[in-house]
């Protein structure tokens, strides 16, 4: 007997079936759990729109920045100016967590308790900086400058190792009542209270000191920064404490 030819229904349900396969690993990403959700985490980055997110200082644009294929990350190509990239909401005590990736000798990083103000231009000159950095990148020599340290501040408590450029990194940062954990791949990297006068103490021996508004407050913004080289995020979600 001949087999009937197939029909047009018979492609489209298997087209469909395809698709719904090829999307599987795009969801892996950018999710919670039932049981994250159940503890309190919010997605910070959907996977597929800047929302929640404006430049510094501008409110209605995100502009040099674009979601896409699952990532938010720094348009390179079509960016005109350098700009960070800031959380619509602030936050005092907190249990943020991010996957990363860098474009090769890539330096970034991710700021904390940062305040807006039209009189102070950028991002780092309120929040400290929890270091994104390439191992390849020549700043790798300086342990102060290491990814996962508090930049220009705190070397790494316990020794950590970014992966090269192009991989991805897990990062944790953990702030109560002041006190600040850092984290790099699963490690341990930063312990410090932004509550003691030993922080400003060490604040004063760095170029920070003609910042007036550094390291002063114990909430604010997140902010992702936008550096010369290309920066990827995904996964990022937090947990208010």
């Amino acid at each position: 007997m001949m087999n009937r030819p197939r029909t047009p229904c018979f492609f489209l349900f298997f087209s469909v079936l395809i698709l719904m396969v090829s999307c599987t690993g795009n969801d892996e990403n950018n999710r919670l759990t039932t049981e994250e959700k159940e503890e309190g985490w919010t997605l910070l980055f959907d996977g597929g729109s800047t929302a929640g997110w404006h430049l510094y200082n501008k409110k209605n644009t995100t502009a040099g920045w674009i979601a896409r294929n699952g990532v938010l990350e720094v348009d390179t190509v079509n960016k005109t100016e350098v700009n960070d990239l800031v959380s619509d909401k602030s936050y005092t005590d907190f249990d943020l967590q991010f996957e990363w990736k860098l474009a090769k000798n890539g330096n970034s990083g991710v700021f904390i308790n940062v305040m807006e103000r039209p009189d102070i231009t950028t991002a780092w000159a309120t929040g400290p900086e929890y270091q994104l950095l390439d191992p390849a990148h020549a700043d790798n020599a300086h342990p102060v400058k290491k990814a996962g340290a508090l930049f220009a501040l705190d070397a790494q408590k316990n020794p950590a190792q970014a992966k090269p450029a192009g991989e991805w990194n897990q990062s944790r940062i953990k702030q109560v009542n002041g006190k600040v954990e850092f984290y790099l791949n699963g490690v341990l990297t930063v312990q410090e209270d932004f509550t003691v006068p030993a922080w400003q103490d060490s604040v004063s021996h760095t170029h920070f000191k003609n910042f007036p508004e550094f390291g002063k407050r114990t909430s604010g913004h997140l902010a992702l920064q936008d550096w010369a080289s290309g920066v990827a995020f995904r996964n990022i979600k937090i947990r208010e404490l």
